[in-house]
């Protein structure tokens, strides 16, 4: 009698069924990793998190549906089909992360590749489950499907866990595609070993092994393939590159020029850095009579606090940055604190790891109007994580850490390329209830970049520029405040947490640059 027979018997489950059953655990688990990742991925190479985990996992939950539908046309040979589906995942999916990195550098449409890998994982992860029901259908139906779907069920829940939790921070990406493509793998040989007539599956079992040895070898080999799609996408010799909690930091160099990427995008080059941390730093403490206690937002990297340290009144400085190998890197690293001059060491400084939309709302209640001046140095908002940073609802909890007559300068982007989101900065914190100014700065790393200066007061017009800077002076900080007719100040929207128009002000406008 052929397996999956409606003709057998209905009997306890045996050793194969057993082995099946246990497999629904697995395939989910290893289904929803590989969603994870690519949702994950994409975010980090396209930025928008919420359109990218959106839009992947709208895609695979339709290759899926796909999938069950064409499942109806398997007439014979479920199992077999099985084994063969589970292989074509565990080399898929497994391979997933690595490829799309490789991929990444290399081809001009890349969301063709990440869509089509998408579409076809998810396809195969729909076949599985029907078919695991209907080689089943030998036993109980309604147990059967019960367990099947507690198994399938439990598996997503423990993916959800550990892909955050454990997977990302310690594995990373490609490592952890590896390792579930072996779970997959492995699911395929054990089911075939708990058949009794394994036999007939010789073809299926030499590919199992097969696929295990060569997912075993992109394991092991998961950091170069890694290194190598890094220095395919950057054009530089990556040096650092590891994957924390919350971002993929890789420091490259070449001869003298020392960069910092996070998750792909440019931070900082050593050889200018210099010109954005100044006029970063400088307008607003040379607008601050007596600045001696400093709040800085994001700026793991130190070199905001290098520029506030060199202001001798400056009593305290507190930096909060989500991070914490970023300041750990930046604090430990012989070529890094040559950079940043030890300055996440200073005996003035305090480092607090943590998110600063929630540090901000919390230390607002007991550390009101405490800082003569503040710092917001964060990424630009690639995504809605970061966005919430700019929203007015974050600057208004900032406006209460600040002193009655203290200011605070903020990060926004290029006003050449992305005047609207620019703008949309400064009329989020008018809308927080402060005054403005903006300015910006000629940085070649980045071209023309943007800050605004903010206070509950008006602006001064001068600022007292400390010497030994190697760019900004007093006529070039006046000079700072110039904005020709294609930057010009033109109406914007508010930034607030239910909308998050900057997110999509920002990613508009650079789309359109980078063509």
């Amino acid at each position: 009698m052929a397996e999956g027979d409606p003709a057998a018997p209905k009997t306890r489950a045996s050793a194969p069924a057993a082995a099946l059953l246990a497999s629904a655990f697995v395939v989910s688990t290893c289904g929803l990793i590989y969603e994870l990742l690519a949702s994950t991925l994409a975010s980090y190479l396209l930025g928008d998190s919420v359109t990218q985990f959106s839009t992947v996992i709208g895609t695979y939950l339709f290759a899926m549906g796909l999938g069950s539908w064409c499942s109806r046309y398997v007439t014979r040979d479920e199992l077999r089909l099985f084994i063969r589906v589970e292989l074509l995942i565990a080399v898929l999916g497994g391979a997933s992360a690595a490829a799309l990195f490789v991929l990444f550098p290399l081809v001009e449409h890349f969301r063709v590749a990440l869509y089509g890998l998408v579409l076809g994982i998810g396809f195969l992860v729909g076949l599985e489950i029907p078919l695991l029901i209907r080689i089943l259908r030998g036993f109980d139906f309604r147990e059967t499907v019960s367990n099947v779907l507690t198994f399938d069920y439990v598996g997503a829940l423990v993916a959800s866990l550990l892909f955050p939790l454990l997977l990302m921070p310690h594995l990373g990406m490609i490592r952890t595609g590896f390792l579930f493509g072996i779970l997959n793998a492995g699911v395929a040989l054990a089911v075939l070993l708990a058949l009794p007539r394994a036999s007939r599956f010789r073809g299926e079992t030499v590919s199992a092994v097969l696929v295990l040895v060569a997912l075993a070898a992109g394991f092991a080999a998961s950091d170069r393939l890694q290194r190598w799609a890094e220095v395919a996408s950057y054009g530089e010799p990556v040096i650092y590159a590891v994957s924390t909690k919350y971002q993929r930091i890789v420091l490259t160099r070449r001869e003298d020029d020392l960069r910092l990427y996070l998750n792909g995008n440019l931070q900082f080059s050593s050889r200018d850095e210099y010109r954005y941390h100044e006029a970063l730093v400088q307008p607003v403490l040379g607008r601050v009579v007596k600045p001696r206690n400093v709040l800085i937002f994001g700026g793991g990297d130190g070199l905001a606090a290098r520029e506030v340290l060199r202001h001798p009144e400056v009593e305290h400085l507190t930096l909060v940055d989500l991070d914490d190998e970023m300041t750990s890197l930046f604090s430990k690293t012989a070529m890094l604190t040559a950079l940043n001059k030890g300055a996440l060491t200073d005996p003035r400084m305090t480092v607090i790891n943590a998110d600063g939309f929630r540090w901000a709302r919390e230390a607002a209640a007991t550390r009101a109007g405490s800082f003569d001046a503040i710092i917001v140095d964060f990424p630009d908002p690639v995504d809605y994580s970061v966005g919430k940073l700019y929203t007015e609802t974050f600057y208004r909890a900032v406006r209460r850490l600040l002193a009655p007559t203290g200011a605070m300068v903020v990060q926004s982007t290029s006003p050449l390329v992305a005047p609207m989101a620019y703008w949309t900065v400064a009329t989020t914190l008018e809308a927080a209830g402060l005054q403005t100014r903006g300015y910006h700065v000629y940085v070649p790393s980045f071209g023309e970049w943007g800050f605004v200066l903010a206070a509950a007061h008006p602006i001064p017009t001068s600022a007292r520029i400390p010497a030994g800077g190697r760019f900004l002076t007093p006529a070039g900080d006046a000079a700072l405040f110039d904005f020709p007719p294609d930057m010009a100040r033109r109406p914007t929207p508010v930034n607030r947490l239910d909308n998050q128009v900057l997110v999509r002000e920002f990613a508009d406008a650079w789309s359109r640059y980078e063509g």
